[in-house]
C-alpha cells in the first residue's frame, strides 16, 4: 500500500497535503483499494465552508458508498471537476491526479492532529 511520508492522514482514510494555508485532500490508496471501482462521486461547491469532520461529499463504488469527511476547517477553494468524467483516476492515482478538493485553512496548526504516514500505516496494519 502506498502511503507517502509527506502527507497527513485521517482515521476515515482521507489524505492531506499542506502547502502554506492551503490543503489538498483526497482518499488514500488503502481506501480506494477497499472500495474497488469508483462509480459515483459528489463533491462540494467552491466557496463552501467546512468544519472538521463535516461531510464534504460522497463516494460510491461497485462495493459500497462512503461519506467523505473534512480533515480540517476552512473554505473550499477548488474541486477536481476532471474526476467526474474520469472516476477511475481515483483508483489509478489517488495521491496525484485523483485529488478531490483544495481548501484554504482557517487554522493550519490543526494539521498537527492528523496522523503521520507511519501512524496511519500502524492504524490500518499496513
Amino acid at each position: 500500500m502506498n502511503t507517502p511520508a509527506e502527507l497527513r492522514y485521517t482515521r476515515s482514510d482521507e489524505w492531506v497535503r499542506i502547502e502554506g494555508d492551503t490543503a489538498t485532500i483526497g482518499i488514500t490508496d488503502y481506501a480506494q483499494s477497499e472500495l474497488g471501482d469508483i462509480v459515483f462521486l459528489e463533491l462540494p461547491e467552491p466557496g463552501r465552508y467546512l468544519q472538521v469532520d463535516e461531510t464534504f461529499g460522497v463516494i460510491e463504488s461497485v462495493k459500497a458508498a462512503s461519506d467523505l469527511y473534512a480533515p480540517l476547517e476552512g473554505e473550499v477553494l477548488e474541486v477536481n471537476s476532471a474526476l467526474q468524467s474520469a472516476l477511475e483516476t481515483i483508483n489509478q492515482d489517488p495521491y496525484g491526479k485523483g485529488w478531490m478538493i483544495k481548501m484554504r485553512l482557517s487554522d493550519p496548526s490543526q494539521a498537527a492532529s492528523l496522523m503521520s504516514a507511519d501512524e496511519y500505516r500502524a492504524y490500518r496494519n499496513l
